[in-house]
């Protein structure tokens, strides 16, 4: 594995292989930030992964994220295709030109068009946005139809025994009553009697249909309609305020990952440079150990160190293309992403924590989600509140037939007893109020702490990363003594491989340090609830770190 560098005022890495723009896609489902116009192939070098130099040519599929562009949207054709990482067909997407070579800008944008965790998110909210949206037409008049339509057969033996006989019994007392008893007069009772069977068959067929037209307006509900709108408008800015978090949090993930793979690529790039130097050391050892300037111990010194130094140099590489694969993950394509965007150290001091204590309290989405909290409560509690009012309804429904018959009325009602306990309703809402209240406290004390410690770990690695330049200094100037001393036989191949250990540990923990300063900027902007922000301290950066894929 080889390294170039040129010498540029800023220690800017710079190499030259051509990258081929490849293909990602994102979903279509909900809105997030725009495509970049610049996101384009630039001309970079290739070793961390030089063992698979066709990565470049593979597809990269990342599909779970909307363009909020919606002419982006329309221009191209919805299609089904495949996360590259579960293999899992997701409907309604569309391809992305995304280059393997990305500034963390860009890898940014990428990051919120192709998270399955922000499209998750947004569905969630528009779910919740929905559903207020349903609740808001309750209190609009139901209009509903009825039409009807039947057949009916009837095939029955009615059995008038017992009517006949009362008839006929009815029938005699009442002449009795009325004419004294003759022996010339009929008997009335049985001359009724016998014109009466004593069973008859009905039998009866036919069909029957009817429509009708009703309307329900409930014109008074005492503000339980506007409470539960309330109630899942509040739901719906606790879950914006869960996506947000969830966002951020998106955000320091991919500056964490981006940055290790920027010091895991140095890394390897420093043990390389060691084993290149230490490879002329053997070399120098070799030839002074055959003219008889050095002892055999020596030479055997030289020859482990070289080993020693390869070994490292490997493992290196290995972790530089494992930091590498988990950026790589995170953006959701096939091949990896090479990082642009150099480690990078401000001199300049950071603002008072007054300042970003201030932000995080205007703009901590945690905050937003305990005011979501609290306004759910209040709520409840004027639902609650509710209770023993009336509800007030008017209503109507009529016939349509050739004489239609209507009704039309209004109706009020009230709940006298029974149900949930008004009282015990009121003081449980009550509760979560206080509760709301009081989280916002807590909360608020925990962002105050937060933010003061990731301030001073800023300043910390601010200061570590300046001290350790003159170490670094003085290696590198030890290092050059000690391999002309060696050529002049004053000092050893021991000594050599001593100045050249101290010099990578040197490099390394400064590197180490800018990583930390970095990190640590990014957790600051994090616990302000501002991560973007990240991006005007990295632009106004005055220090930045070698890097290998370098746009030209």
């Amino acid at each position: 594995m080889k390294f170039i560098l040129s010498a540029l005022p800023t220690a800017m890495m710079t190499v030259a292989v051509m990258s081929v723009p490849v293909m990602t896609y994102a979903s279509t489902d909900a809105n997030s930030m725009e495509v970049s116009d610049d996101v384009t192939p630039v001309a970079v070098t290739q070793i961390i992964d030089a063992d698979s130099p066709t990565d470049n040519d593979k597809p990269a599929v990342a599909p779970f994220h909307t363009v909020s562009n919606p002419n982006n949207a329309k221009s191209q054709a919805l299609s089904t295709l495949v996360d590259p990482i579960t293999h899992k067909a997701v409907d309604n997407s569309y391809a992305l030109d995304v280059s393997s070579f990305l500034s963390l800008e860009q890898a940014q944008k990428l990051l919120v068009q192709v998270s399955p965790k922000i499209a998750a998110n947004q569905a969630a909210i528009a779910a919740s946005k929905y559903q207020t949206d349903a609740l808001r037409t309750i209190d609009n008049p139901l209009v509903f139809a009825r039409v009807s339509a039947s057949a009916y057969h009837l095939d029955e033996d009615i059995d008038l025994s017992s009517l006949r006989s009362g008839i006929v019994n009815e029938v005699n007392n009442g002449v009795d009553n009325i004419v004294p008893p003759t022996a010339d007069l009929p008997d009335f009772g049985e001359l009724v009697g016998e014109r009466i069977p004593d069973s008859y068959n009905l039998k009866r067929s036919g069909s029957t249909s009817g429509a009708g037209l009703g309307v329900v307006w409930p014109i008074y509900t005492a503000g339980r309609t506007d409470a539960l709108t309330g109630a899942s408008d509040a739901r719906t800015q606790e879950a914006m305020a869960d996506s947000v978090l969830d966002k951020n949090e998106l955000y320091n993930t991919l500056i964490e990952r981006y940055f290790k793979a920027q010091l895991a690529i140095i890394a390897a790039y420093l043990r390389e440079d060691a084993y290149d130097t230490l490879q002329q050391t053997d070399h120098m050892a070799e030839r002074l150990f055959e003219e008889g300037f050095i002892s055999r111990v020596d030479r055997l010194e030289a020859q482990s160190a070289l080993a020693d130094a390869k070994s490292e140099s490997v493992n290196a590489n290995n972790d530089a293309r494992l930091a590498m694969i988990a950026l790589q993950r995170l953006l959701r394509t096939d091949y990896r992403i090479k990082p642009t965007t150099p480690l990078f150290v401000s001199s300049r001091p950071l603002p008072d924590v007054s300042y970003f204590q201030d932000l995080a309290l205007n703009n901590h989405p945690g905050l937003q989600k305990v005011a979501a909290k609290r306004a759910q409560a209040q709520q409840l509690h004027a639902l609650s509140d509710t209770g023993y009012k009336p509800t007030v309804l008017l209503y109507g429904y009529g016939q349509v037939e050739k004489d239609p018959s209507w009704v039309a009325g209004i109706s009020a009602s009230w709940k006298l007893w029974g149900g949930l306990d008004k009282a015990a309703s009121l003081a449980s809402s009550s509760a979560k109020i206080r509760q709301a209240d009081l989280s916002e406290i807590e909360v608020s004390d925990n962002l105050l702490l937060l933010v003061e410690k990731n301030w001073h770990d800023v300043n910390n690695a601010q200061s570590r990363y300046q001290a350790l330049q003159s170490n670094v200094d003085l290696a590198a100037e030890v290092l050059r003594l000690r391999r002309l001393g060696l050529q002049e036989g004053v000092n050893t191949t021991v000594d050599v491989v001593q100045a050249q250990t101290q010099s990578l540990k040197a490099r390394t923990e400064q590197a180490q340090a800018a990583n930390d300063y970095v990190q640590s900027l990014a957790a600051l902007m994090q616990s302000c609830g501002t991560p973007l922000a990240f991006n005007a301290y990295l632009n106004a950066a005055d220090i930045q770190l070698p890097t290998l894929y370098t746009e030209k």
